[in-house]
């Protein structure tokens, strides 16, 4: 498969969280190329089932999550404009004269922009000033109220950045929502190598909902998979610009990373140490298999194995991950050797797991330390 391809197609697909849908039907027509059954649960997830060649092996499932950030209709004024609520993270520095998509009731998108105040008119306080995102107005080209409501926009309809994808040099690209289309394009890489040779362990690859809402679509999705391993996909934040270059030292273009941890303080107070054999295993193949890979741990960031990690009698979970630069802003940057390379390290670490791997998080036993 033609990995930036199947990004571009999958950035492309507007899919505010909880309307996941067009960006679902892309990640599961091309699933179904590969796998032996696609399905969609309750909630709206995909998964796709590759059944292993092990009757005892463990489950395995690998997720990443389809949704992308953005905004909801609050208020739609008499004039016409209308103000909105964060839907998600939203970085409110980056948001005048925006491009944006609303979704109508009915399903369509239809364009609008956030209005700037006119510089020549601005104060020099208003010039060097971010506005909250509840005090920042859409424009739809409507006249009135009534105009708005005409075009099936009310109250409650989700909006996102103008979905974009461009190529940047020779292996990066950017574009809206690389966060986290392209955790959704190395699953489909692992699809393609799955399908080719299959594992021991019967694996399911899962596109999940509402992660940049509440951080839980994947949990419903685990209950219905009922996994013993679970590796999930998602952005980690590169170190490699002038801003961050002293807090992180993992690149775009040096390879997909293995989550040592991550913790979330602000409000939620949950995060994930993963399971210390799925990481030295995970580090052993991508050696073995010379996979570039980086670590990667931080605070304030939570991914969506902190619940998922919790199910059942608990889950061995690992995250994995990509470089990315400027996340949640309209013009995230990645690499595509990156993410291929994330796909193949999750082909080549759920094809590695079988009946015999430990998925303790520790033994007493000492000879098995």
């Amino acid at each position: 498969m033609n990995i930036r391809e199947a990004l571009e197609k999958l950035c492309l697909a507007p899919s505010p969280s909880g309307y996941e849908r067009e960006v679902a039907k892309v990640f599961s027509a091309w699933l179904s190329e590969y796998a032996d059954e696609v399905r969609m649960d309750k909630m709206g997830s995909i998964i796709a089932k590759f059944e292993g060649t092990e009757k005892d092996a463990p489950i395995i499932m690998a997720y990443a999550h389809m949704d992308q950030l953005g905004f909801i209709v609050r208020r739609i004024n008499e004039d016409g404009f209308i103000q909105v609520d964060r839907l998600g993270g939203i970085p409110e520095k980056v948001l005048p004269a925006l491009r944006l998509s609303i979704r109508t009731k009915e399903g369509r998108f239809v364009p609008g922009i956030i209005g700037n105040k006119a510089h020549h008119a601005s104060s020099q306080e208003e010039k060097y000033k971010v506005d909250l995102v509840t005090s920042l107005n859409i424009d739809v080209g409507a006249s009135n109220r009534k105009e708005v409501l005409e075009m099936g926009i009310d109250v409650g309809c989700p909006a996102i950045y103008r979905p974009s994808f461009e190529t940047l040099g020779k292996d990066k690209v950017s574009g809206t929502a690389l966060d986290d289309r392209g955790g959704l394009a190395a699953l489909l890489k692992a699809a393609e190598l799955l399908s080719k040779k299959r594992p021991k362990s019967t694996v399911y690859i899962c596109g999940t909902v509402w992660e940049e809402f509440n951080i839980r679509g994947a949990v419903f999705a685990a209950r219905s998979v009922k996994p013993d391993v679970a590796i999930g996909l998602d952005v980690i934040l590169a170190g490699d610009t002038p801003d961050l270059a002293d807090k992180f030292q993992n690149a775009v273009g040096k390879g997909p990373t293995i989550n040592l941890y991550n913790f979330h303080g602000r409000g939620t107070l949950n995060g994930m140490i993963p399971n210390e054999n799925l990481v030295k295993l995970a580090e052993t193949v991508a050696d073995e298999q010379r996979i570039p890979h980086q670590r990667f741990a931080s605070l304030g960031i939570i991914t969506e194995s902190a619940y998922l990690q919790m199910e059942g009698e608990g889950t061995a979970c690992l995250d994995l991950g990509f470089p990315a630069r400027y996340t949640h802003s309209p013009v995230e940057v990645a690499s595509i050797s990156d993410i291929e390379n994330l796909g193949k390290l999750v082909a080549t670490l759920v094809s590695s797991i079988d009946g015999n791997t430990d998925l303790n998080r520790y033994s007493l036993d000492e000879e098995r330390r």
